[in-house]
């Protein structure tokens, strides 16, 4: 036999056993690739006020779409149920801060703003959420004075693109619709307590994947929806 005949015939073993191996299912060509490709911009989806006794079922709704988010919760309601709080991170969520009882921060003093600010911050931590990075004001109201006190403990201040207007008594249909206008980047306002946000979640999964977006994170040095 010559030697070219030995070299043509040594890689058959090598070449026998991959294909054994797709066959049984144990290796898989170019998966991760294809799924990298899936995503041609990124969205952030939000959901404030909470954690409730809704988290649990909101949590099992994103992940079994495989979808991420950041919650903005209340600091009062962090505190109350911090496994809750846990449980949002151990689903691969975010976790913001929404101020601790929800009032209308521009009707505050410095003081009170820097207590309401201050003590989720604190209420996160603890529950074991990490140390917000991102904060949204209730309502969407700021001004100077909530910037000021979000610089003191280096927030970023994220209002949204779009509002999914759940709170104001929306259909999943007018959610679906909604998140459908999000386009590269934007973020979407929706609430922790609506089931009607929590029943619009398999198709707003779908309709982000049928236009190549996927669920990213907020990036606090721009405030805008990037890659996880």
């Amino acid at each position: 036999m010559s030697t070219r005949t030995r070299l043509a015939l040594h890689p058959l073993p090598t070449t026998l056993a991959a294909v054994a191996l797709v066959a049984a299912g144990t290796l898989t060509v170019n998966a991760a690739p294809a799924q990298a490709a899936a995503c041609n911009g990124y969205v952030g989806l939000t959901f404030d006020d909470g954690p409730s006794g809704n988290t649990p079922a909101l949590l099992n709704a994103l992940t079994q779409n495989r979808l991420r988010a950041t919650m903005f919760n209340q600091g009062q309601y962090a505190a109350a149920n911090p496994s809750q709080v846990q449980a949002q991170v151990n689903a691969g969520m975010w976790v913001g801060n929404h101020s601790y009882t929800h009032p209308h921060l521009t009707q505050l003093g410095q003081a009170q703003i820097d207590s309401e600010i201050s003590r989720t911050q604190q209420a996160i931590a603890t529950a074991g959420g990490g140390t917000p990075k991102l904060f949204r004001p209730p309502y969407g109201e700021t001004n100077s004075t909530v910037k000021a006190v979000e610089a003191k403990y280096g927030l970023t201040e994220i209002i949204w693109d779009v509002d999914s207007q759940d709170w104001n008594g929306a259909g999943a249909d007018a959610i679906v619709q909604a998140a459908g206008r999000l386009s590269n980047g934007q973020i979407i306002l929706m609430h922790d307590w609506s089931a009607n946000t929590r029943a619009a979640i398999p198709r707003i999964a779908q309709g982000l994947t049928a236009r190549g977006l996927c669920a990213g994170r907020i990036s606090p040095q721009t405030g805008r929806a990037v890659a996880p």
